[in-house]
């Protein structure tokens, strides 16, 4: 495996290639990786209405993983694992418009898969699988992210990017897939199980429940686009950049500063 000190090392120079890359194929790649986080959610939501209660959570959550997998393996660009950009910024080795370049446009490339993956479930009338028991989770899922306070949904998205980011960073330690995978899989399954927040994941989470909102009639209000986007997506996207910086910070302290650049 790669040690600890190799892959800030090695992160520096895969910093710099995700900052280089052209703003059209970072939203391509963007909009892969959303498209991947969601099929992980797709898993989940299937998992818990399949099976129901807490074990169909945590089967969700033993599957969830499956979607960082994608991303790290078929290749793309996760805003929440860009956050890690901050270690060659603090080297010196970019600059930090680049760095915000990668984020805007991978973000939006995020959201732009996962609403894709999103409209192509619901209007595929997947939520209607197990007697509609689907629509009732994806709905049940939507709700409990908008009703979140600015404040939970802050600190449960600082938390969940720390793991997101630990996981990025254990995969690196791999070299064989099989390795990646592993070194990826619990800190994902953990931060599903604890019910915290992954403003990706989330992308697919909410814009799923509004298209089945619409396509069924549900009639629940409180699920719309304004309260997924202030409600949800806004405090968790700050908790997700604090919390993934915050591991990139410490990990750029810990193995590269004061050491001698190659």
């Amino acid at each position: 495996m790669n040690t600890p000190a190799e892959i800030a090392k090695n992160y520096v120079g895969i910093g710099k290639g995700k900052v280089n890359t052209p703003p059209l194929k970072l939203f391509i790649l963007g909009i892969m990786a959303g498209i991947f986080i969601g099929i992980g959610g797709i898993a989940y939501e299937m998992a818990t209405a399949t099976i129901g209660g807490a074990l169909g959570k945590l089967v969700g959550a033993c599957m969830f993983p499956a979607g960082l997998a994608l991303v790290l393996i078929a290749g793309s660009e996760l805003f929440t694992g860009n956050c890690l950009l901050v270690i060659p910024l603090l080297e010196g080795e970019v600059k930090f418009s680049g760095v915000l370049k990668n984020w805007v446009f991978v973000y939006l490339g995020n959201f732009a898969g996962s609403s894709l993956l999103a409209f192509l479930v619901a209007f595929g009338h997947s939520p209607s699988l197990l007697d509609k028991g689907l629509l009732d989770v994806v709905m049940s899922v939507a709700a409990g992210k908008v009703a979140l306070s600015f404040g939970d949904a802050v600190f449960r998205g600082i938390v969940c990017n720390m793991m997101v980011c630990l996981a990025v960073w254990m995969s690196f330690a791999g070299k064989t897939v099989a390795s990646k995978i592993a070194g990826l899989y619990f800190p994902i399954m953990i931060f599903v199980m604890a019910g915290f927040e992954h403003s990706i994941a989330n992308m697919y989470y909410l814009m799923v429940g509004i298209f089945s909102n619409s396509i069924y009639g549900v009639g629940n209000t409180a699920v719309n686009l304004g309260a997924a986007l202030t409600k949800n997506l806004l405090p968790v996207t700050l908790g997700n950049l604090i919390g993934g910086a915050a591991i990139g910070i410490v990990y750029w302290y810990l193995y590269l500063k004061g050491t001698k650049k190659d």
